[in-house]
């Protein structure tokens, strides 16, 4: 067995000091290590977690997502359209549940013949975790080094390679929303491309926008292109999770993490992590217009979903449904004030601009240049 505690330490000594994952027994004391010594968030979903890690990552902070195999499927998307895609680079350590001969729960005897051949699907570089002390620190450093490339590394760690290391009492916040407010929709709802126009011309040189995959980044970026925008592209629902790590990583930063109906409803458990971790610097912005805008213009359910009760009832301290523009403004203003995690809720108008294009920089090239913009405020 590998002494976890030692072994987190190594982990720390190369900089790995922020994680995020889903509980699972083989994993459980690598999970107590990080909850005990380093900053650990616990995502909804394995998706999330990488998503979180992959923001904090844009924020500098190299990081780890742990999970079992079998969230691994959940975690398909942001590893191959978001860490791939922006080489935002991930540590990961991956339970082998299922493994041939260890007499498992019936559930994991699919994912334990085929956890291998995912990450090699995903092209994701990966290693078992030997139960050597010596050797698993020289496997660190390997995997050191092609994060140090911009490239994913997993461990698929196997039952019993991890020795024990007790839970200390974790103090959990009790949470209260404090602030929920709902103005009447209009008949004349803004188009989305006006809405980002407000929201590019009111960020400052501290502001950070993310914008959601499809024609938001999209539109986003024919408004203003600027270094401190990212267009997301795949990894739907995954927005405020990035957000989320990011404004975690870098406290001094505004970051404005722009949502769409559809991709909240995607990935909904984010906003109780979200709220749970309630950054001061993070502002959630949902522009719903009850429609997958991107792929044709099928309906969402939206119009069935009261977004900013949902923001509300997880304890999102601030949660408010604006109705202008004019309301948008003063709301967003109030918060690059006051600060405090925020959700605004606007309406806005079917459609979008004719002939849109699409962002001509390579993702990679975006991020690169948001992380240049972080470094250099």
């Amino acid at each position: 067995m590998i002494p976890t505690q030692q072994f987190g330490n190594e982990l720390k000594k190369l900089g790995y000091d922020f994680y995020s994952g889903v509980p699972c027994s083989f994993l459980k004391y690598l999970i107590n290590y990080a909850i005990n010594e380093c900053d650990y968030v616990m995502a909804a979903n394995e998706g999330d977690a990488v998503a979180i890690a992959a923001g904090a990552y844009l924020g500098g902070k190299k990081s780890v997502v742990l999970m079992q195999n079998s969230g691994l499927t959940n975690a398909i998307s942001p590893l191959t359209s978001l860490n791939y895609t922006f080489q935002l680079p991930v540590l990961g350590f991956v339970s082998l549940r299922g493994e041939e001969g260890l007499g498992d729960e019936p559930q994991h005897e699919l994912m334990g013949q085929i956890t291998e051949k995912m990450l090699k699907l995903m092209k994701v570089k990966w290693a078992y975790l030997s139960d050597d002390f010596q050797e698993a620190k020289k496997q660190l450093k390997k995997a050191d080094r092609y994060i140090s490339k911009k490239e994913t590394f997993f461990f698929v760690v196997k039952k019993g390679t991890l020795d024990e290391v007790k839970l200390k009492e974790q103090q959990l916040k009790t949470l209260q929303n404090k602030v929920k407010n709902k103005t009447a929709t209009k008949a004349e709802l803004p188009t989305r491309r006006e809405t980002l126009k407000v929201l590019t011309d009111l960020s400052d040189k501290e502001t950070i926008l993310l914008a959601t995959t499809g024609k938001t980044g999209r539109e986003l970026f024919e408004v203003a292109d600027k270094p401190n925008h990212l267009y997301m592209v795949g990894s739907m629902g995954c927005i405020s999770s990035l957000g989320l790590g990011l404004a975690l990583s870098q406290p001094k930063k505004k970051v404005v993490v722009i949502d769409g109906d559809g991709s909240a409803i995607m990935r909904m458990g984010s906003f109780s992590t979200n709220a749970y971790y309630q950054p001061n610097n993070l502002l959630h912005i949902l522009l719903d217009n009850n429609t997958h805008d991107s792929t044709g213009g099928q309906a969402t359910v939206s119009h069935n979903i009261d977004f900013v009760d949902q923001a509300a009832s997880v304890c999102y301290p601030i949660a408010l449904r604006v109705g202008t523009l004019d309301e948008l403004t003063k709301a967003i203003v109030k918060w690059q004030m006051n600060g405090g995690l925020t959700f605004l809720y606007l309406k806005i108008a079917k459609g979008s601009t004719k002939d849109l294009g699409r962002p001509t920089m390579k993702p990679h090239e975006v991020k690169t240049r948001l992380m240049k913009f972080i470094s250099n405020g």
